[in-house]
């Protein structure tokens, strides 16, 4: 062993998550290298932090899933590609990329656009949620076709879009007065900080015990209840919310004449806090649990997280 990093390739950089999968490579010492699209020199706040990130030592290619010959030209520069692509009819994209990895064949690691609850547990999700782990399962059998090394990340859930506002829809910010509770709130979810979640991503890259696995983020402080959550923010505050508890048929009959976007949003939170989809243990050979592998990571809590808001 020569003690050099792998070199890594992050393809959609400049979004919620990759931004800071670029922060945490960076710190970790990769040769960090950026894709970026053409057309993003027409948004201005997309240029700055390419520039940013240029400046602290990654390397920016130009490139774009419609144009294979940059993609094959910028894997032949890294050695592990992690994928941060946002939105469903995105992920299937990601095939170009595994065709490309499929020339080139040098590829140590795929990590490709997960981040989410495990796309292997939820063949029984409910529409129109599924589709975004269909495609998923999709990308996942393709690269295990062509026996590309991979990594799945499954993060379970962003502490910035779930536990800032107690787990209300489109609220980012936790209420002081009022919360809507999903069914008893006593179904577990697991809440992680999204630096956290990058950093445990980069830390994933070249560790052998991870390779062709499902890494699980389980943070043990932070698998809790919706209801232990409000308890811990009412603990904060200093006061009780009123609760307002919506039964598993109020909550799917309130998807009626939304746009299809957040009935997405509507469909998974039914999976998390109805169904119990994230009430399960990592379970081998093919899973490992964050908490085993990096027992010694200081992870954001939930408590240290919403302090945050106060």
């Amino acid at each position: 062993m020569d003690g050099k990093k792998d070199r890594v390739l992050i393809i959609g950089a400049t979004g919620y998550l990759g931004k800071r999968m670029v922060k945490a490579s960076i710190a970790l010492g990769h040769p960090t290298f950026i894709l970026y699209r053409p057309e993003i020199v027409s948004d201005v706040g997309k240029v700055q932090m390419l520039i940013g990130f240029k400046m602290q030592g990654a390397i920016l290619l130009q490139g774009s899933f419609d144009d294979q010959e940059s993609l094959v030209s910028a894997l032949k520069q890294v050695d592990v590609v992690v994928s941060v692509v946002a939105g469903n009819n995105t992920l299937l994209e990601q095939l170009k990329l595994v065709e490309a990895m499929k020339q080139v064949t040098t590829i140590k690691r795929f990590l490709p656009s997960e981040f989410g609850m495990d796309a292997d547990r939820m063949g029984h999700a409910i529409p129109p949620g599924d589709m975004v782990f269909i495609n998923k399962r999709i990308i996942r059998r393709a690269i295990e076709k062509a026996n590309i090394p991979y990594t799945y990340v499954s993060a379970n859930c962003c502490a910035g879009i779930f536990l800032s506002g107690l787990a209300q829809l489109e609220n980012f910010m936790p209420r002081t007065d009022h919360v809507k509770i999903y069914g008893n709130g006593d179904k577990k979810c697991v809440w992680v900080d999204e630096d956290d979640m990058a950093m445990y991503t980069m830390m994933t890259v070249d560790d052998p015990r991870t390779l062709n696995k499902i890494l699980y983020l389980r943070p043990p402080s932070n698998i809790l209840t919706q209801m232990e959550v409000v308890q811990i923010w009412e603990k904060l505050i200093g006061k009780e919310l009123k609760k307002i508890f919506l039964t598993q048929e109020e909550w799917l009959a309130s998807m009626d004449d939304l746009t299809p976007y957040i009935q997405v949003a509507l469909t998974h939170l039914y999976q998390i806090f109805y169904n119990g989809d994230l009430e399960f243990e990592a379970e081998g050979p093919h899973g490992v649990d964050s908490n085993d592998l990096y027992p010694d990571f200081k992870y954001v809590t939930a408590e240290e997280f919403l302090k945050r808001y106060l």
